[in-house]
């Protein structure tokens, strides 16, 4: 198995508990009003925002899986049924950001790589369908549900419960897990090599699956996955990520890796990034709104554009 390692870390603003981008909109509403009490010009002000309405992006596409569509995840405002898209996924997020107005989210929960190309449900078209010449920027998250990933976690679960301090789930699937991410090696390449086609002058970002489990030990029975086989699947979705990075890069594309450690579902409602099989923020082993906003700030800095 591969492993995914991150360039050193950026501070996370879910740390601290504030966010930057709430702070610069705080400083850009705040310093004209300074500004003009203290009666200093502002002659250079029109400039200085062309400037920075020329650094942002003028079409974005966010394409993907339940990881980027974010169900259940609290908000203020309901969901997109159907596709359970929620108003504060990372693809919002960034582009409310990024000062993105033109932002077209076909991220749609259960998608795989076939619903790409082929309508998902009767109101939901290709997701590559909403790609222009004009477009970008372009984010993907899809492949897990191709590999299985929930149905290997319930399968899993399952097997846990004959023997919980063993490794039955690694010993039912032996290497068919690998030999699935090797045989998506192919579509995924694809994928982003129509989507270069599709907006040649977009600039694509590959954005990476949240860790799910730790390396070692687990939490169960909350989350049912036998001690030994917790670095089975852990070494799982690093190989998964690994491919990933590898058939996005091929194909141009930037490799987003939100694989920080120390976020996954055993962790405290204040610490996790991605949610149990019993969730208080989001759907069952899916991104929470801390993980949302980990993913925004992720996918910010690999684009390295200031904040607008």
């Amino acid at each position: 198995m591969f492993r995914t390692r991150r360039s050193p870390a950026v501070p996370r603003s879910t740390r601290s508990g504030r966010r930057p981008g709430a702070l610069r909109r705080l400083a850009r509403l705040t310093t004209p009003l300074a500004l003009a009490a203290l009666g200093t010009s502002l002659v250079s002000a029109p400039a200085a925002a062309d400037e920075a309405q020329a650094a942002a992006f003028g079409h974005y596409v966010a394409i993907g899986d339940s990881f980027v569509a974010g169900p259940m995840v609290a908000s203020a405002r309901m969901p997109l049924l159907g596709c359970m898209q929620s108003s504060v996924n990372y693809p919002k997020l960034l582009a409310e950001e990024l000062g993105i107005i033109e932002i077209t989210d076909v991220s749609c929960s259960g998608a795989r790589m076939e619903h790409l190309y082929e309508a998902q449900f009767d109101d939901t078209p290709p997701q590559l369908d909403a790609l222009r010449p004009d477009t970008d920027l372009v984010t993907v998250g899809i492949a897990g549900n191709d590999f299985g990933f929930s149905d290997v976690l319930v399968e899993c679960a399952k097997q846990s419960l004959r023997n919980p301090w063993g490794s039955p789930c690694a010993n039912h699937y032996g290497d068919e897990l690998d030999q699935r991410i090797e045989g998506l090696r192919s579509e995924v390449s694809g994928v982003y090599a129509d989507i270069a086609e599709r907006s040649p002058n977009a600039t694509v970002l590959s954005v990476g699956y949240l860790q799910i489990l730790p390396e070692s030990g687990g939490c169960w029975p909350s989350t049912p996955i036998a001690r030994g086989d917790v670095p089975f699947l852990d070494e799982v979705q690093t190989a998964l990520n690994e491919m990933l990075r590898e058939e996005a890069q091929s194909q141009g594309a930037v490799f987003v890796d939100t694989f920080e450690r120390g976020h996954d579902v055993c962790q405290g409602s204040d610490t996790r990034w991605v949610e149990g099989l019993i969730p208080e923020d989001g759907a069952p082993i899916h991104p929470n709104n801390l993980g949302m906003a980990a993913t925004t700030d992720f996918v910010h800095s690999s684009l390295g554009v200031p904040v607008p």
